[in-house]
C-alpha cells in the first residue's frame, strides 16, 4: 500500500495545503510567493500540460520522483537526488530553544535573505506562512538562524528552512530549533519528516544522529517553463 510520504508533494498540495495551492486534479503548485514546489498524482508520469496555465515564463519549480527528458516547452535547470527522512527517535524531554523568536510576516524579508545566503532549499517570501517558524537574531536585530514547517499531510509535518548564517554556525542553533519543532509536532500527534540533498553528507549525518531515518532516496529536479503556449 502506498504511504503518504511516497508522494508527499501531491499529498500536501491536494490536501492540507490546497488553500495555498493552485492547479487542477492533474497538477498543482504552491501559489506564487510560497515555496516553488509542484506535485502530480503520479510523480513518475507528471502532467506538465495541465500545470502550464498556472506558471509564468522563467519561474523555477522543484519536483521529485520522475526522470527522462524534459516535456515540450520546459527546461530542466538542475537535477540531483535527495533523501526523504522520517522521525524514528523518541520525544525530546524539553523545549531546546525556549528563547527562540516566532517568525511573523514582518520577518519575511530577513528570512528570504538568510535562505538566499545559505540555500536550504526552495523558499519564498510567504513560506513562513505555511507553518510555525522560529529564529534567532543577533544584537543588531539581524536574523541569523531559523527553522520551520513547510509541507503537511494527515499525521505528518515537514521540518524545513533550516539554516544558520555562516558567522553563527557551530553553536548548535539549527539543532536546537529543530528539536523545538520536533517536540511541538510530536505533542500534536504528528510525525516529523524532512528532506536533505544526498550530497550533503554533513546534514544527512546530523539528522541520522538526531533520530531521523531514511525513508527513500528520490530524484529531484528544478524545471522552468521556457516556452509559452
Amino acid at each position: 500500500m502506498d504511504h503518504l510520504l511516497d508522494n508527499i508533494f501531491w499529498q500536501a498540495l491536494s490536501g492540507p495545503h490546497a488553500c495555498f495551492a493552485t492547479g487542477t486534479d492533474s497538477a498543482r503548485r504552491y501559489a506564487p510567493g510560497f515555496s516553488p514546489i509542484v506535485g502530480f498524482p503520479d510523480p513518475r508520469a507528471p502532467d506538465f500540460d495541465a500545470l502550464r496555465p498556472f506558471c509564468d515564463l522563467g519561474e523555477h519549480f522543484y519536483c521529485d520522483g520522475w526522470t527522462g527528458p524534459a516535456p515540450a516547452g520546459w527546461r530542466i535547470e538542475a537535477e540531483s537526488t535527495m533523501y526523504r527522512m522520517v522521525w524514528n527517535g523518541g520525544a525530546p524531554t524539553a523545549d531546546a530553544a525556549p528563547d527562540a523568536v516566532p517568525l511573523r510576516r514582518e520577518h519575511a524579508a530577513q528570512a528570504v535573505e538568510l535562505a538566499k545566503l545559505t540555500k536550504p532549499g526552495p523558499f519564498g517570501p510567504r513560506t513562513i506562512e505555511l507553518g510555525d517558524y522560529f529564529g534567532y537574531f543577533d544584537d543588531k536585530g539581524s536574523l541569523v538562524a531559523m527553522a520551520g514547517e513547510r509541507m503537511a499531510a494527515p499525521g505528518l509535518r515537514e521540518i524545513s528552512g533550516v539554516c544558520v548564517h555562516p558567522d553563527f554556525q557551530g553553536r548548535g542553533l539549527a539543532r536546537r530549533l529543530m528539536e523545538k519543532l520536533i517536540l511541538r509536532q510530536l505533542q500534536r500527534g504528528e510525525t516529523p519528516f524532512l528532506h536533505v540533498m544526498s550530497a550533503n553528507d554533513a546534514a544527512h549525518g546530523l539528522y541520522l544522529r538526531m533520530g531521523f531515518a531514511d525513508w527513500r532516496e528520490t530524484p529531484v529536479r528544478v524545471i522552468t517553463l521556457a516556452q509559452a503556449v
